[in-house]
C-alpha cells in the first residue's frame, strides 16, 4: 500500500512535522483519529513553549488542537479548545498537500494563515506580508497561485453560516 494512502493497521500515533522554507519548524506527537486516504485528522496538545499570545487568541499549555490535513488540498484546519473543552476558534494554515509516510505526517507551511473565532465574529487573514516576502511567487508560481486560492477558499468557508463544518461532512 502506498505510504500516502489509508492504512487501517497503522499505529494510533503520528509525529506531525511542520516544515517551513525547507527546515523543520516544529515536530510533535499526535493521536491519529482519522485517515480515509484523503483527510487525516489528529489530536494534540499545544506543542509550543509556554503561551503564545497573538492578540486575538492565546494558545497556552492545556489547549487541545484537533487538526485536519488533506492530501489533495492546500490547507489544514485546526480546531482549538481550552483544556476544559471550550472552543476558542479555528486556526488555518495554508500548506502544500500533506504527506504521510509511516509514522510521520509532513506538512509544508506556506506562510498564509486564517483565524476564525468560536462565534464566527472575527475572521482574520494573517501573514500575507510574510507570504509576499517569501519569494514563492517567483520560485514556484503554481504553488503561490494554489496558496492564494486556498486562503480565499478558507475565507469563504469561515464567513459561511456553517463555518468549516462542510469540510467534515
Amino acid at each position: 500500500m502506498p505510504a500516502n494512502s489509508a492504512d487501517p493497521s497503522a499505529t494510533a500515533r503520528l509525529e506531525v512535522v511542520l516544515v517551513k522554507a525547507g527546515r523543520t519548524k516544529i515536530r510533535y506527537p499526535a493521536e491519529l483519529l482519522h485517515d480515509d486516504g484523503t483527510r487525516i485528522t489528529v489530536r494534540a496538545p499545544w506543542a509550543g513553549d509556554g503561551v503564545r499570545d497573538f492578540g486575538f487568541v492565546r494558545f497556552e499549555p492545556g489547549d487541545v488542537f484537533t487538526e485536519h490535513f488533506w492530501r489533495d488540498r492546500w490547507y489544514a484546519v485546526k480546531e482549538v479548545r481550552t483544556a476544559r473543552g471550550v472552543l476558542k476558534g479555528h486556526y488555518c494554515d495554508v500548506t502544500r498537500p500533506a504527506a504521510r509516510s509511516g509514522g510521520e505526517l509532513v506538512v509544508e507551511d506556506l506562510d498564509l494563515d486564517l483565524w476564525r473565532s468560536a462565534d464566527g465574529g472575527l475572521i482574520l487573514r494573517l501573514d500575507e506580508d510574510e507570504f509576499a516576502a517569501s519569494g514563492l511567487a517567483t520560485a514556484d508560481p503554481d504553488a503561490a497561485t494554489a496558496a492564494v486560492r486556498a486562503l480565499d477558499e478558507l475565507d469563504a468557508l469561515a464567513r459561511g453560516a456553517d463555518g468549516f463544518a462542510p469540510l467534515f461532512a
